[in-house]
């Protein structure tokens, strides 16, 4: 396949980040290497790291080498403190505008609520922090009890591990069926 239908995902990380919220949906696309390209961005660029002490080299928003098809943004406990961030709000929106497709996980939710992207859509997050996530925003049509939820572009998933099936579901969407539950089958994961 040519690379210019290749498409690229950019995740936008950020200190304290979630590892399974982010290498979970990376390592299924990551296998599709001839559909998805990956790059990992941050405000400021270079190492971010997570909650877990996973250190991850990243790009400038603004030095990207790649227009974003797909934004992934991911949970974890950054996510309290960027929430009172415009900063981070405002490339968020601007990079959501940009694209086809936006993924999140987990809490990542409530940064796409409290920048006011979900504004009248449907969307979900983790049910442990549910209380906190839609304290973000109530415009939002949150579903309390879904594993994923589809409104227009945004794919919004529960927690941690969901975001591996809402990918699944993502690519069934995109592909069909058959490739994703091969790619289940070929990592050994329980759809």
């Amino acid at each position: 396949m040519k690379t210019t239908n290749i498409r690229t995902i950019t995740a936008l990380v950020f200190e304290d980040y979630e590892t399974l919220d982010l290498f979970g949906p990376i390592e299924m696309f990551g296998r599709l290497k001839t559909l998805y390209r990956i790059q990992f961005a941050s405000l400021r660029g270079g190492i971010i790291n997570n909650q877990h002490g996973v250190a991850l080299h990243t790009m400038k928003v603004d030095e990207l080498p790649w227009h974003t098809d797909i934004l992934l943004i991911v949970g974890g406990q950054g996510t309290r403190q960027l929430v009172h961030m415009p900063a981070f709000l405002t490339t968020l929106q601007q990079l959501s505008q940009q694209t086809k497709w936006v993924l999140s996980v987990c809490t990542g939710s409530a940064l796409l609520a409290k920048a006011g992207l979900l504004d009248g859509k449907r969307a979900t997050s983790n049910k442990r922090a549910w209380v906190w996530v839609i304290s973000q925003s109530d415009q939002v049509k949150w579903i309390p009890e879904a594993r994923w939820v589809i409104d227009g572009k945004f794919y919004t998933s529960s927690g941690v591990s969901a975001g591996m099936d809402m990918t699944l579901g993502f690519i069934a969407d995109q592909h069909g069926s058959a490739m994703a539950l091969q790619l289940a089958k070929d990592i050994e994961y329980h759809w």
